[in-house]
């Protein structure tokens, strides 16, 4: 089960930017264009470069390292739809940002 969880307040990450949280063990970057906070997986799939540190621009990050892009609103790698990183819902609560991140399942132990 997974709940929203503050990561920043209203106004902390500037037009056309994003940041990075840790949201339940996992690397989350959240993002801010046209008054709107959107939230993927923050490692680029490539070679694990922070999306977070990416331009931002019409809904699409672009990867620092390798110009990878990915829509902010779902994932999806603009070069080949069929390959996508996780997004997460984003609400904002009073000046509070808030993501909701699922927490990752715990192995199995035996029997």
């Amino acid at each position: 089960m997974s709940e929203f969880t503050t990561v920043c307040k209203v106004g902390a990450i500037p037009e056309g930017q994003g940041r990075t949280f840790a949201v339940n063990d996992r690397l989350v970057a959240v993002f801010f264009e046209r008054g709107e906070y959107q939230a993927i997986d923050d490692l680029c799939p490539h070679m694990g470069a922070s999306l977070g540190d990416g331009p931002v621009i019409d809904g699409i990050v672009t990867c620092p390292w390798h110009a990878w892009r990915f829509r902010t609103s779902d994932g999806t790698w603009c070069d080949n739809p069929r390959i996508k990183i996780d997004s997460f819902p984003v609400r904002v609560v009073g000046d509070e940002v808030q993501v909701e991140v699922p927490a990752k399942a715990l192995p199995m132990g035996p029997g």
